[in-house]
């Protein structure tokens, strides 16, 4: 959209008195800002508006300070995008309270890529840091934008790794505005993330890093991606609330398991616990992603009958092959009943399949169940 037409959507956003929460409300109720501001007050009201709030908007009280910022951000050469529009991260609307305006900086396309979040401690060990980074990049050379906060540790090394792969992309979510760098110590990882991906924010330019603006930020970071990885965080830290609003939200979570006796392994072992899937390589993360999602993240080359008969045979391992003589094309295959019957552990078995399901040759249905696939 145009700057200048995105003038109502500030004025808006910088209401005082409205959240996220009341502005979608309100966005829902009378579908446009322009709605919005044409509303009388007894609609507004009836809307359960406070009265200050109510008459902010009917004064259009917040219109001066929204041209100003309008001004700021035609100088600093950022982006805004709302929900209306197309850019728009689409995974985000599902939330339930999803920023009705964003400020982007740097390449407004990766919002609408598949991401992956990863979250973890500001004070984490180095094994954190080299796992944060690895995964980083692992997972950024298959094609996923890794998100995370931008903050000291975790967040840092899995941005770090995002941008070493070659086609590697990442977004920042910030807690602050978007010309706002916090920490001072990652000014040169903000100017390699917007080069590399997006810096996005909700909060108006020159927002400095509040205490309360980070479990805001906290819902973006979970909503707007397929799921949550957390690396290390402590019993209360803001990564294990970044993994339940996952949850919430219907997102798949991820632990990297620590050290029981270290503090900061408390909330991944604790989400492992509870069933988020454990983590040691890239593949843990994918294989639980849709099935369509990793059809496009590992597309398969279309070939005729004979030739994928012939990649077949040339191409299976022992392995493979073994697995592949377990399974039916028209009866599916528990995994438990073919770690039985293989006798190999569960681990390798899950990897083999995983490797079988990114040739096309095997297909996994729902609750664990896999069969082969007609070549």
């Amino acid at each position: 959209m145009e700057l200048e037409a995105s003038l109502e959507w500030l004025s808006l956003t910088m209401t005082p008195g409205l959240g996220s929460r009341l502005t979608g409300k309100l966005l829902r109720e009378f579908g446009s800002p322009q709605g919005i501001f044409r509303a009388s007050l007894t609609e507004l009201e009836a809307c359960r508006l406070r009265p200050a709030p109510a008459r902010a908007i009917h004064s259009r009280s917040a219109h001066k300070d929204a041209e100003a910022e309008l001004e700021h951000v035609r100088k600093l050469g950022c982006q805004l995008v709302n929900w209306d529009e197309p850019q728009y991260p689409q995974r985000l609307l599902e939330i339930y309270d999803p920023p009705p305006l964003l400020y982007v900086r740097g390449d407004i396309s990766v919002l609408g890529r598949h991401c992956i979040s990863m979250v973890g401690t500001r004070r984490p060990t180095p094994y954190g840091n080299q796992v944060a980074e690895r995964l980083g990049r692992d997972l950024a050379e298959r094609g996923l934008v890794i998100v995370s906060g931008m903050a000291r540790g975790i967040d840092s090394s899995a941005h770090h790794g995002a941008c070493q792969a070659s086609r590697g992309a990442t977004i920042g979510v910030l807690g602050t505005g978007v010309d706002v760098i916090y920490p001072k110590e990652n000014r040169k990882l903000f100017g390699e993330v917007e080069r590399r991906g997006a810096l996005i924010s909700e909060f108006p330019l020159g927002s400095h890093p509040a205490p309360e603006n980070f479990p805001v930020r906290n819902r973006v970071v979970a909503g707007i991606s397929l799921g949550v990885i957390v690396v290390q965080g402590a019993q209360y830290s803001g990564s294990l609330i970044t993994a339940r609003l996952g949850m919430e939200f219907g997102r798949e979570v991820y632990g990297v398991p620590g050290n029981i006796t270290v503090d900061i392994s408390f909330a991944p072992n604790q989400l492992i616990k509870q069933g988020a899937k454990l983590v040691t390589s890239w593949e843990d993360v994918v294989e639980e992603l849709p099935t369509e999602i990793r059809a496009e993240l590992f597309p398969v080359e279309a070939t005729t009958r004979e030739e994928r008969a012939s990649l077949f045979t040339e191409a299976l391992s022992a392995t493979h092959q073994r697995f592949f003589g377990l399974l039916n094309m028209d009866e599916s295959v528990h995994v438990d009943e073919l770690v039985e019957k293989s006798e190999l552990t569960s681990s390798e078995v899950l990897a083999a399949l995983c490797e079988m399901e990114m040739k096309g040759i095997v297909r996994q249905m729902p609750g664990k169940q896999f069969v082969k696939v007609l070549l």
